[in-house]
């Protein structure tokens, strides 16, 4: 089972939870092979429904302790530029693709893409 996890951390990112959730994303994931979107959500106000057919699933939760279970399943993650989210995806050598919140305040998020970037990049 090909499986996308995307992860907001502890904040909330709805742009970009309704973003991968909406229709025609979802199909979109699933043209590209993959039968499974995991979303942890954080504190946003976007909770897309789960649901499960007999060719995609879509898991949605808030939290876990660990979300090493969830990047370990992963065949891609998709993820806020936070420190912890990114740096584990990238220690189990997954691909990440890491957007950045522009509505946080105090954001560091796209100083920390802009290095993962730089070291992470492969040509």
């Amino acid at each position: 089972m090909k499986c996308v996890f995307v992860t907001v951390g502890t904040t909330s990112f709805d742009d970009l939870i309704a973003c991968v959730s909406a229709p025609d994303s979802l199909q979109k994931i699933e043209s590209l092979g993959y039968n499974r979107l995991i979303l942890q959500i954080g504190r946003g106000t976007v909770v897309p429904e789960p649901f499960s057919t007999e060719s995609f699933t879509l898991d949605v939760y808030r939290y876990k302790d660990s979300l090493k279970e969830d990047i370990g399943k992963a065949d891609l993650v998709i993820s806020h530029a936070g420190a912890g989210s990114c740096l584990e995806a990238l220690e189990k050598g997954k691909p990440l693709v890491v957007v950045i919140n522009e509505k946080l305040m105090n954001n560091h998020q796209l100083e920390l893409a802009k290095q993962l970037h730089k070291e992470y990049t492969r040509d």
